[in-house]
């Protein structure tokens, strides 16, 4: 996506970019930061700049909690909005700590009141922390002396629709349950084994008193980078080092599918606002749409020229089907022969369903789902999910520009109760319920069947985790990409590749479901790359009226959607006259 200017004019930074609903400007008084202001020095800035954000549900209008990680301090400030300055001299709560960094950090969106919030943060030395920034006195430290993990904490998050229980991830590549109302042991937990699968092992502590962590997962070879629950909260997607996707039932702690990178290792993922896709981005500068209903590969894309950071739907310029999936009740072997015809003609249908919102006059409304992706790269994409990908038979009488024919044929079929991973084959079809974890997803808000939703996980599920069971799924195979894509992939990477790409385990799984090769799916262009920072990227989150980025100096910025004009009242002239310089078109 070369610009006409040459070089200068790829180097500049964009405060502003168009789509087909029109305009996003990135804003200047709404931008968010340490309060003097001052960028992370190199040494400061090993450990990513994260945002989290809480609507606390109050009458103000002024519902959202912003809480970002800056080197070694930690900030909580009312969120205005993309229509109101930020006031960075008037934090909620900060903090400095000592020895260690903070690394990542939640909110527990089911709790969350204006007297109350529920956070955890995780921290370089492999800490976690549970405080209240609001009431201020509540505060409790897990893993203080490093008996649980020692690695750094990669990610954390609350189970959804839990009040006390969380789910945290280090570099060692194992995830533990945390229960904030138990005490962590005075030595290292000993463990006993609940259950195996294809590249991944569940344990249990041997205590006679209830401590933490109440399950470990290792999950693959190397670091876990990100993991996200689905939004039928059932359902949890975990990106490693060793370049897998795998999706795990989390209750039943069943592998339901995987993927291979590229190349490399993935290093973040999302759901669509539905359930039925998950994007997934990292090392090998691709992001990936891996199909749930069918559990393969649909699409890939490349914009980027290096390693992608964060990956995120916008669920306000999605069109989701708000339909139920179909039920099915029988047994093992009939559910075998039904399911993935059903996940099918489920998916045929839905066509006639999508809503058409995003289309404008004299053009057609192709648009379905909409992602967007950050980088090290300092790029920011968008990237449109098009009906033409995600029901390819419906549109191979089309002429299409932009992507590959992609294959049509029958994934393998499951058999002798086992699933065979490369096959890709679908075993069950989730609900979509009207929240999860995050920020409410106004696609799926007003969504039917929410009184059928999950139950909220406690530990007494633990008693019936044997009546979930199913035969164990097709074994996995563990390698690590060794391929390069060619022009696919950033020039940054190539004596990497030369050192990989003589190893050769990769032909074991390319040109598979799990990984095809390039040209055995579309391959998908950004609708929007630009540059929009001059440190790499390491925040993406959608809101309502505007997008929320984040770049490793440590600014917080905020870019308006179309038509949300940033209210001028109270503002002196000169803030006046820059804020209509920077909405001028």
């Amino acid at each position: 996506m070369a610009a006409e200017g040459g070089g200068k004019e790829l180097n500049e930074i964009k405060s502003q970019f168009r789509t087909r609903e029109g305009a996003y400007k990135l804003l200047s008084l709404p931008e968010y930061s340490r309060p003097n202001r001052v960028p992370l020095s190199a040494a400061q800035g090993t450990n990513p700049v994260r945002v989290s954000m809480v609507n606390v549900r109050d009458q103000s209008g002024s519902g959202d909690r912003i809480c970002f990680n800056v080197g070694r301090e930690l900030y909580l400030y009312l969120y205005r909005g993309p229509r109101k300055a930020a006031d960075l001299s008037k934090p909620i709560d900060k903090r400095i700590y000592k020895g260690t960094q903070p690394t990542c950090h939640d909110f527990n969106q089911f709790t969350a009141s204006p007297d109350s919030v529920s956070l955890v943060v995780g921290f370089s030395a492999g800490q976690v922390q549970y405080l209240d920034p609001i009431k201020k006195e509540t505060s409790k430290l897990f893993n203080e002396e490093r008996f649980i993990d020692k690695t750094k904490v990669t990610c954390l998050k609350w189970m959804p629709e839990s009040e006390t229980l969380f789910l945290v991830a280090h570099t060692s590549g194992n995830l533990y349950l945390y229960n904030v109302d138990h005490p962590c042991g005075t030595t290292a937990p000993h463990y006993q084994p609940l259950k195996q699968g294809p590249g991944f092992s569940v344990y249990t502590c041997k205590s006679k008193s209830s401590r933490n962590p109440l399950l470990k997962w290792s999950v693959g070879e190397g670091a876990l980078h990100e993991f996200a629950f689905a939004p039928d909260g059932k359902h949890v997607a975990c990106a490693s080092q060793d370049g897998s996707l795998r999706v795990f039932h989390f209750d039943s702690m069943e592998l339901y599918g995987a993927m291979k990178s590229y190349f490399g290792g993935l290093l973040c993922v999302c759901w669509s606002p539905d359930g039925r896709y998950i994007v997934t981005g990292g090392e090998d500068d691709l992001v990936t749409v891996w199909s749930f209903w069918d559990c393969r590969v649909i699409a890939r894309g490349h914009g980027h020229k290096s390693w992608i950071s964060v990956v995120a739907f916008d669920p306000y310029t999605s069109s989701v089907d708000e339909g139920e999936p179909p039920e099915f009740s029988g047994s093992d072997e009939e559910l075998q022969e039904h399911a993935l015809p059903l996940a099918r003609d489920r998916t045929n249908s839905t066509l006639s369903r999508l809503s058409k919102h995003n289309s404008t006059e004299g053009r057609a409304a192709g648009v379905t789902y909409r992602f967007g992706s950050v980088g090290q790269d300092t790029q920011f994409c968008l990237w449109d999910l098009t009906e033409d990908i995600l029901f390819p038979h419906q549109s191979l009488s089309r002429a299409r520009t932009h992507t590959n024919v992609v294959s049509t044929a029958v994934p393998g079929s499951l058999s002798g109760g086992s699933l065979a991973l490369e096959a890709g084959t679908a075993n069950c079809v989730p609900h979509s319920l009207s929240r999860s974890n995050s920020l409410p997803h106004p696609a799926v808000a007003n969504a039917k069947g929410h009184a059928d939703g999950p139950a909220p996980f406690s530990v007494s599920k633990f008693a019936t985790l044997a009546y979930h069971e199913r035969k164990a799924k097709g074994a996995e195979k563990d390698h690590k990409r060794n391929h390069s894509i060619g022009h696919v992939i950033s020039k940054s990477n190539d004596k990497l590749h030369m050192v990989t790409r003589a190893k050769g385990d990769a032909a074991k799984t390319l040109g598979t479901t799990l990984c095809p090769r390039m040209d055995e799916v579309p391959l998908l262009e950004p609708l929007v790359c630009k540059k929009i920072a001059h440190e790499r990227l390491t925040v993406l989150i959608f809101l309502e009226d505007c997008i929320v980025t984040a770049c490793q100096e440590g600014f917080i910025c905020t870019w308006a959607r179309p038509g949300k004009v940033v209210s001028m009242g109270g503002m002196g002239t000169g803030q006046r006259h820059r804020l209509c310089n920077l909405l001028l078109p």
